[in-house]
């Protein structure tokens, strides 16, 4: 599954100003291929999550992890081109599943890279990947230095309480494996400050506890596949925008 990024557009031309530029953004050689879909006999569209070494001699703590949506059009030999970075594997595999991409297809990602250490983790991949709009990403960080970790800080629509969340990616480099956990906080203050100093365990979210949290997590087993799914890494920014060359994070490629 791991291979060296191919995009498939010999002989076509982009459609417009905007997907030049994007297309431009990105090159092959820097990018690893972590998941990908293609559609139709002919590969009319292309979905796929890449990691871009380059990124790690780059602005420390950006997103390492590039979403890619290819539309081509077989008969005017054009094609657009939607690329947008994230910090962690399953908000970009939402982000293709927003944009069409079969959420089964993108799920697949190569055995050879790093897997989650349990189910929890696999259940909290899942919920992100089918959460459509649900989550406002306000920030991220990603280090590939100890501490290997990468964290996403969102605004969740639907949380009734404490609606800024955490999702905290730390890798344990010696078992190759990687846990994901949320967090839920009242204010981007209240989060930025525990991701600061550390003082006290990642605060569970309300929803996880109890009878809620036996349903909650009855239903996301239900929806999960059973494959392994790696996560990606994460950078310092805001929320990922449309166009823009995201960054993968290498150790997802090792």
């Amino acid at each position: 599954m791991t291979t060296e990024l191919d995009f498939h557009l010999d002989d076509f031309e982009p459609a417009d100003a905007v997907s030049e530029l994007a297309e431009s953004s990105l090159w092959a050689g820097d990018l690893t291929v972590l998941a990908e879909h293609r559609t139709t006999s002919n590969g009319s569209r292309s979905y796929l999550v890449a990691h871009d070494g380059s990124v790690t001699w780059g602005v420390p703590g950006e997103p390492q992890l590039v979403a890619i949506k290819i539309t081509r059009d077989p008969h005017e030999r054009t094609f657009t081109f939607e690329a947008a970075s994230h910090a962690g594997l399953a908000f970009a595999q939402n982000w293709l599943v927003e944009r069409g991409c079969p959420p089964e297809q993108i799920a697949q990602v190569g055995a050879d890279l790093i897997q989650p250490a349990d189910d929890l983790t696999v259940r909290v991949e899942q919920q992100i990947r089918a959460s459509g709009d649900r989550y406002k990403v306000l920030a991220t960080q990603t280090s590939d230095y100890a501490p290997c970790e990468t964290w996403t800080m969102v605004r969740d629509s639907c949380a009734a309480q404490v609606p800024i969340r955490v999702f905290l990616e730390e890798v344990a480099t010696d078992s190759l494996t990687y846990t994901v956990r949320e967090g839920a906080f009242a204010d981007e203050d209240a989060a930025q400050d525990w991701l600061d100093n550390r003082d006290g365990p990642l605060p569970e979210p309300p929803e996880y506890r109890g009878d809620c949290a036996a349903r909650t997590r009855a239903a996301l087993t239900s929806s999960t596949s059973p494959a392994a799914i790696p996560n990606a890494g994460i950078g310092t920014s805001t929320a990922p925008s449309v166009n823009t060359a995201q960054r993968p994070n290498p150790r997802r490629s090792m």
